[in-house]
């Protein structure tokens, strides 16, 4: 594949040799043997005294904007190759062709500044390159509107960078040009976050216009991912996003029946087994909480985060029964059962992943409850450790 420079010095030579000297005005003759040795700050002056004396010369616009682009100044280059093919279309191919390798020169850049900012250790010198990224993949859209592959560069800059309002955008693009997984997966996530910090900000206001606020974010992030959905019943990140913003929605009871439904469809998706496992565990409906994640294990016996929640599912429901006995002054051994039924699946998932600090504290809270200290106090400190 041809670099950047081999293509550019092709278009001199075919570009600059495309009429006769001859034939060409004092001005254009004068600023092509500028051009071609690179003196692009006095070939600009020639060119400008050229359309200053002919308003309509396509050939000393279109001169302009290859001038304008070896000097970096992209929206004058654009501006001038719009005003050359307006008065003829001549140079049409020498000017797609030249925006798109002009577009490859700044596309990388972009790519190069997003990769040193993602190596740099000042957060503000990250935060530094990463603005000089998406400036680059922002000019990049401006000279190839229809590239999504730039868009996404940009949603991932600025998703790297904490700018998720500015993220939107370029994600919604993503989504109404080829329907992108990740364009619905990030951009759903974005406004259910927007959604959760708004209803904590509520919970101080109490402002009745923050609760309307919330809830319509959490309504955009259902409807993004739920779109996103029947793109990709199969993915997983766009089901957890999705259940997870039923719930901060409060609509549990809908999340519920639309999963329920999916494992009815198809019921060999760990997916949706597991992420209607989640929604019952929230509904604190234990039992078929479980019978969820156990048909998720089935289908795939390494499933971790069926494994897990199966352990949490018996965590949560021994708490509640060691809750209840309290709350009505009895005492049973019913709750160590349920501890008991959880030890197997955690300890499997630490074999399967052990380096997750909360994995390890969950499974020291267990061996507390049965009474293993050693276990525990060993589990505790590994969970220190990685934290």
């Amino acid at each position: 594949m041809k670099s950047i420079k081999s293509i550019l010095t092709s278009i001199l030579l075919t570009t600059f040799l495309f009429s006769s000297l001859a034939l060409a005005s004092p001005w254009t003759t004068a600023a092509k043997m500028r051009i071609k040795a690179k003196e692009w700050h006095k070939a600009l002056e020639l060119l400008q005294k050229e359309i200053t004396n002919d308003p309509e010369s396509h050939e000393g616009f279109f001169l302009i904007g290859f001038v304008y682009a070896r000097l970096n100044r992209y929206d004058e280059m654009l501006d001038a190759y719009k005003k050359s093919l307006a008065l003829d279309e001549e140079y049409k191919e020498d000017i797609e062709l030249d925006k798109i390798n002009t577009w490859a020169f700044v596309f990388n850049k972009g790519v190069n500044y997003f990769q040193k900012a993602n190596n740099m250790t000042i957060p503000d010198s990250a935060m530094a390159y990463y603005d000089k990224s998406s400036e680059s993949f922002k000019t990049a859209i401006k000279i190839q509107p229809d590239s999504t592959n730039t868009y996404r560069n940009l949603a991932f800059v600025l998703l790297n960078s904490q700018k998720y309002d500015d993220a939107i955008e370029p994600l919604q693009v993503l989504i109404d040009k080829e329907q992108s997984r990740d364009g619905y997966r990030y951009l759903g996530n974005i406004y259910y976050v927007k959604a959760k910090n708004l209803m904590s900000e509520f919970s101080i206001s109490k402002n009745p216009a923050d609760s309307v606020a919330y809830m319509e974010l959490f309504d955009k992030a259902i409807n993004i991912l739920e779109a996103g959905k029947k793109v990709y019943p199969n993915d997983s990140n766009i089901l957890l996003e999705l259940s997870n913003s039923y719930i901060g929605a409060n609509k549990t009871d809908v999340a519920i029946n639309a999963f329920k439904e999916g494992v009815e469809k198809d019921p060999t998706n760990k997916y949706y087994h597991y992420n209607y496992g989640v929604l019952l565990l929230g509904a604190k409906k234990y039992q078929e909480a479980i019978e969820q994640f156990k048909a998720a294990e089935v289908i795939d016996p390494n499933y971790e985060n069926a494994l897990y929640n199966l352990g949490v599912v018996y965590v949560q429901w021994g708490d509640a029964i060691m809750k209840e006995e309290q709350d009505k002054e009895v005492k049973t051994d019913l709750y160590k059962a349920k501890y008991e039924a959880a030890l197997p699946y955690l300890e499997k998932v630490i074999q399967l992943n052990d380096k997750d600090a909360s994995i390890w504290e969950t499974l020291g809270k267990v061996y507390t409850r049965l009474g293993k200290n050693n276990d525990a106090a060993n589990a505790f400190k590994k969970s220190d450790e990685l934290r």
